[in-house]
């Protein structure tokens, strides 16, 4: 009789279409999340309302009912996705809704101090965006990001449902010849945890890192040097 054991490379395989389905969620969710974010910040209303339909609209619908929609309705309308596509597509847009408030969010906080000694400094709206708001915000958007990433690797395992074999997909597949329910959910359990515990080390680590490149630009270059470069 077949054990879980014999499942192992089955398992391993479903495991690195999971990491590859992270990896490329979390790439589109990050690009959908400081374009959206940085549009709902603009004065510009044609860029203003489409970020704000966009990040409404994702969040307010089911990430299930959107993957669903790119794999299933689109071929009626003559667009037909691969199956990773669609579920990579539905979890970058879906996380990338929710990233982009905390993109908007953050910046905002800081925005009302900063862009007045920016203004003073002579700064254009991009040029104080980009070395001013957003080198500055990025340290506070860390914590949560990692928690954006925490929750897109778990809804990964949705992607089963539109044909994708990963890891929870391969879990079904072993338990429907071997018949070990409580084995096989506890092992890819541990797996998706695991995981987690691994982004959230980055997230810290990225955390520090950015920390100490700060302390060190700082000590390394004089304030009046420093507002020098800027206006520059």
């Amino acid at each position: 009789m077949l054990s879980v054991l014999d499942f192992v490379p089955l398992l391993l395989q479903g495991l690195g279409v999971t990491i590859l389905v992270t990896v490329l969620g979390a790439l589109l969710t990050l690009v959908v999340a400081f374009t959206a974010g940085l549009s709902g910040l603009s004065k510009r209303w044609y860029l203003r309302w489409p970020s704000s339909i966009f990040v409404e609209f994702f969040r307010g619908s089911g990430l299930l009912v959107q993957m669903f929609w790119f794999f299933y309705a689109l071929p009626f309308l003559g667009i037909q996705l691969a199956p990773i596509l669609a579920g990579v597509l539905a979890l970058g847009l879906n996380e990338g809704a929710y990233a982009a408030e905390i993109v908007r969010g953050t910046i905002r906080s800081r925005a009302k101090g900063q862009t007045e000694a920016a203004i003073a400094l002579g700064m254009s709206p991009g040029l104080r965006m980009r070395r001013i708001l957003i080198p500055q915000s990025i340290p506070a958007m860390l914590p949560a990001f990692g928690n954006v990433m925490v929750d897109l690797l778990k809804n990964t395992s949705l992607v089963s449902l539109v044909t994708v074999s990963d890891l929870t997909w391969r879990a079904f597949t072993a338990r429907t010849v071997t018949g070990q329910t409580v084995t096989l959910f506890l092992t890819i359990l541990v797996i998706y945890y695991l995981l987690s515990l691994l982004i959230g080390w980055l997230t810290r680590w990225l955390e520090k890192r950015y920390a100490l490149d700060r302390k060190s630009l700082a000590k390394a270059r004089p304030l009046k040097n420093l507002v020098g470069g800027i206006s520059a």
